[in-house]
C-alpha cells in the first residue's frame, strides 16, 4: 500500500503525513501550521501564499519531485493576472499535495507573525489581535427551512471556521441583511474576541471581500501630550503616529492641580473629561486621515495612561487620587465600547482596552512599559525611568519588580520653561556649549544641520529657532554645567566670572543666552536662573524616586538603566547623567525605550496573550509610596546639586570632569570666596 505524502512545513518544522490530494491549507490545519486565511480557502484573499521547495533534503529525509505539488489551477492563474503572484509562490489553498513536499510559509503568510518593534528595542510583536477579519460563504434562505440570516451566518462561521459564541449588536444586525445579498451571499465580518473569553463579537459587516483593512489605535494619554499609534490589525505596521498637547493643560500642569481643580470646582471633572474625550476624537480623524483609511475602519483602541487620566477618560471623579490612601475606582484591565468614551469618529462598534493600574500613582501607563521593556524577565537588575510629567520608575528582575513614581511636573516637556515649548519644528532639541569660548551650537527639530553648519539659516527658514523643548533644556542645562556656566548648586555666573557675556543679568541672578533674532523680527532664547531650579526640582524628584527603590531593594548599583518617555529617545545618557537626572552607571549601560508605554499599548492591541500577561505581572509588582516614605525627602534634598550632593558618581566623573566653580554668597561673593581677609 503505498504510502501518505509526507510534508514538511518550515520555518515551524512542523511535519506529518496527509492523504493525496490534500490542499496545502488544509494540511497546514491538520498539522497546526500557522498559515494565514481570511476567505476561508476560496482563493480570494492571497493571504494562504506559501513557497514549495523541490529537490534533496537530506536534512529533512525527503526528496521533493516537481510534481509533488498539483499544477496551477485557473484561480491561481486569475490571481496572477489580476494582482500578481510572486515567482515560485503559489495560493495554499488551490495547491495540493500529491507527494513528498517542503513547504515554506513565508512571513506575511503567518497569523501570528512577528512585527519587529521600531526604537531602540528589536524584541518582536507576535501578531494575535482581538479584532480579525473573516469571510464566510452563508447559505441563501430557503422557504422549506426558515431562520434569520444572522442565524445562518453562525451556522457559516461555525462550519467554515469553527467559531462559535457569535453575538451582534443592533447596529451590525442592520447592515447584515443588505451586506449578504449585495456580496451574493459572501461577507467579511470583523470579529472581536476579548483575552480569555470564549465567546466573539460582530463588529461590522461588509459585502464580499473587504479589502480595505481593519485598524486600531495605540494611545498613551498623558498629562502634557497625547500619542497615539494607527497600526494595520493584519501585520502590525504602524501606519501613522501623531501626538498633540492634552487640554486639560488649562486647567493645571500637573496631575494634582487637575485633582484640585475638581475639588474647587462642581462640575470640573467632567469639564476636564469632556476635554480630552474630543481632543482623542479630534486625534483620531486626524492619523486615520494622515494614514490614509477611512476613521470608521479603526475596529479597535488601546489605552494606557496615569491614574488621574484614568479616571478622567472614564468620567470619574479623580478626588479620592489627591488624597491618602490614594484609593483607584478600579484598578483592573477593563474592555469597553469605545462609544462609552465618545469616540465618534471611529467605527461605532470599536472596542476599547484599558491596561491595568499597578496602584493610586503607579497607572497602565507604568504597566504599559512593563509589558514592553520586561523588567520581570530581565536576568540583571534594570531601572526603567519613564521621563513625563508624573515620572513611573520600576527597578526589578526575575526576582521581583517595585515601582513608583515621581511628581516632576511638566518641565522636562518643556513646559514652566521662559522659552520652553512642545517638540515641534523649530524647537531647539541639541545644544552643545563650547567649554573655552561658551558659545553654544544646537540642532532644531525638522532639521539635521547644526546651527554652524553652513546653509543652516536657509534651512530653519520656514520654521524659524522657537523656542526650546524638554531634551533641548536638558541638554542646555548639562552642557552649563559641563562649560563652567553653572556651579553645583545650579547658580548661573555671571560675565565676569563665566568670561561670556552670553551669561546676563536679569534683576538680582542671571541667565545664559542661546539665540537672538530679535533684529529680524525672530525670537529671543535664554536659559534663566527659573529655567534651572524648575529642571532641578524635577531631576531631583526622579533621582529620589529611583534612589528609593534602590534602598528598598538594598542596593547602591543597578547593572543598567532604561529611558523611556515620549522623549525617553531622544535624551543623551551623558548630560541625563551630568544632571544628575539618574543614578551613577556605565554610559554603556544607560539605554533610550523611546515611549515605551505608547509601546506596550501597541503590543496589547496587536497581542491578546500580552493582555493576559501584562494582568498577571501588574499583579505582582510591589508599590512604593513616594509620599508618605520619610527618605524620598532626603534624597530629593541631596538630588539638588548636579549632579548630586554626595553621591560621588564615579561613572561619570571616569568620562567627564566637571568644572570647579561656586558663584553663591556661600562661597564668598562673586568672587567664588577666594578673596581673603586682610591681616592687621
Amino acid at each position: 500500500m503505498t504510502q501518505d505524502p509526507l510534508v514538511i512545513f518550515t520555518p515551524s518544522g512542523k511535519r506529518g503525513r496527509v492523504a493525496r490530494g490534500t490542499p496545502v491549507l488544509t494540511a497546514a490545519r491538520q498539522l497546526g501550521v500557522d498559515l494565514d486565511s481570511v476567505c476561508g480557502g476560496r482563493g480570494i484573499c492571497s493571504k494562504c501564499q506559501v513557497a514549495p521547495s523541490f529537490g534533496d533534503f537530506p536534512k529533512h529525509g525527503v526528496h521533493a519531485a516537481e510534481d509533488a505539488l498539483s499544477p496551477r489551477n485557473a484561480v491561481e492563474d486569475r490571481y496572477d493576472r489580476v494582482r500578481g503572484l510572486k515567482p515560485g509562490r503559489r495560493l495554499g489553498c488551490q495547491a495540493q499535495i500529491l507527494g513528498d513536499m517542503v513547504i515554506d510559509v513565508p512571513p506575511e503568510s503567518q497569523v501570528h507573525r512577528q512585527v519587529v518593534r521600531k526604537a531602540a528595542s528589536a524584541r518582536p510583536i507576535t501578531m494575535d489581535p482581538a479584532t480579525r477579519l473573516v469571510l464566510v460563504e452563508v447559505a441563501e434562505p430557503d422557504m422549506h427551512e426558515p431562520s434569520g440570516d444572522f442565524e445562518r451566518v453562525k451556522a457559516a462561521l461555525k462550519d467554515q471556521w469553527g467559531i462559535e459564541g457569535v453575538t451582534a449588536g443592533l447596529p451590525v444586525l442592520a447592515k447584515l441583511q443588505p451586506a449578504l445579498r449585495k456580496g451574493n451571499w459572501q461577507v467579511s465580518l470583523a470579529l472581536h474576541q476579548p483575552a480569555n473569553a470564549e465567546e466573539f463579537e460582530m463588529l461590522d459587516v461588509w459585502p464580499g471581500l473587504h479589502e480595505g483593512g481593519l485598524y486600531g489605535l495605540a494611545v498613551d494619554l498623558g498629562s502634557t501630550t497625547i500619542a497615539a499609534h494607527l497600526c494595520d490589525l493584519a501585520d502590525g505596521r504602524v501606519l501613522a503616529s501623531s501626538g498633540l498637547m492634552n487640554p486639560q493643560i488649562r486647567f493645571g500642569e500637573d496631575l494634582m492641580s487637575r485633582v484640585s481643580y475638581a475639588m474647587m470646582n462642581p462640575g470640573g471633572d467632567a469639564e476636564m473629561t469632556r476635554a480630552v474625550r474630543e481632543a482623542l476624537d479630534r486625534l483620531a480623524t486626524e492619523i486615520a486621515a494622515e494614514g490614509g483609511i477611512d476613521p470608521k475602519l479603526i475596529v479597535e483602541t488601546v489605552f494606557v495612561m496615569n491614574p488621574v487620566m484614568h479616571h478622567l477618560l472614564l468620567g470619574i471623579d479623580p478626588v479620592e487620587l489627591g488624597q491618602a490612601p490614594f484609593a483607584l475606582a478600579t484598578s483592573g484591565a477593563m474592555t469597553l465600547a469605545a462609544r462609552d468614551l465618545d469616540l465618534a469618529a471611529i467605527n461605532p462598534q470599536a472596542r476599547t482596552y484599558i491596561l491595568p493600574c499597578i496602584a493610586g500613582h503607579v497607572g497602565a501607563d507604568a504597566a504599559g512599559v512593563a509589558l514592553a521593556e520586561e523588567p520581570d524577565r530581565s536576568d540583571d537588575l534594570v531601572l526603567v525611568v519613564d521621563v513625563g510629567t508624573n515620572a513611573e520608575i520600576l527597578l526589578g528582575d526575575r526576582n521581583g519588580v517595585l515601582a513608583c513614581s515621581s511628581p516632576t511636573g511638566p518641565a522636562f516637556e518643556g513646559a514652566q520653561i521662559s522659552s520652553g515649548q512642545r517638540a515641534a519644528p523649530g524647537a531647539i532639541e541639541r545644544l552643545e556649549i563650547d567649554p573655552a569660548t561658551k558659545e553654544p551650537r544646537f540642532r532644531v527639530i525638522g532639521c539635521d544641520l547644526w546651527s554652524d553648519d553652513p546653509g543652516f539659516a536657509e534651512a530653519t527658514k520656514g520654521t524659524g529657532i522657537t523656542g526650546i523643548c524638554g531634551s533641548g533644556i536638558i541638554e542646555a542645562v548639562a552642557e552649563m554645567r559641563m562649560a563652567g556656566l553653572l556651579d553645583p548648586s545650579g547658580l548661573i555666573g555671571s560675565a565676569e566670572r563665566t568670561g561670556t557675556a552670553r551669561c546676563e543679568p536679569t534683576g538680582r541672578t542671571h541667565a545664559y543666552l542661546v539665540h537672538d533674532a530679535t533684529e529680524t523680527g525672530g525670537t529671543r532664547i535664554t536659559v534663566t536662573q527659573g529655567d534651572i531650579r524648575a529642571i532641578q526640582l524635577a531631576k531631583s524628584a526622579l533621582y529620589a524616586g529611583a534612589r528609593l527603590l534602590m534602598d528598598q531593594r538594598g542596593v547602591d548599583r543597578v547593572d543598567r538603566i532604561v529611558l523611556a518617555g515620549a522623549f525617553g529617545a531622544h535624551i543623551s545618557p551623558r548630560h541625563a547623567m551630568v544632571l544628575g537626572m539618574i543614578p551613577d552607571a556605565p554610559l554603556d549601560k544607560v539605554t533610550s525605550a523611546g515611549n515605551a508605554a505608547g509601546h506596550g499599548a501597541r503590543i496589547a492591541l496587536c497581542n491578546r496573550a500580552a493582555r493576559t500577561r501584562i494582568e498577571e505581572t501588574v499583579r505582582h509588582i510591589h508599590k512604593v509610596e513616594t509620599a508618605i516614605e520619610p527618605r524620598f525627602q532626603e534624597h530629593f534634598v541631596a538630588a539638588n546639586a548636579i549632579p548630586h550632593a554626595s553621591d560621588p558618581f564615579p561613572e561619570l566623573s571616569s568620562v567627564v570632569t566637571l568644572p570647579d566653580v561656586h558663584f553663591g554668597a556661600s562661597s564668598g561673593g562673586e568672587d567664588g570666596g577666594r578673596r581673603r581677609r586682610r591681616r592687621g
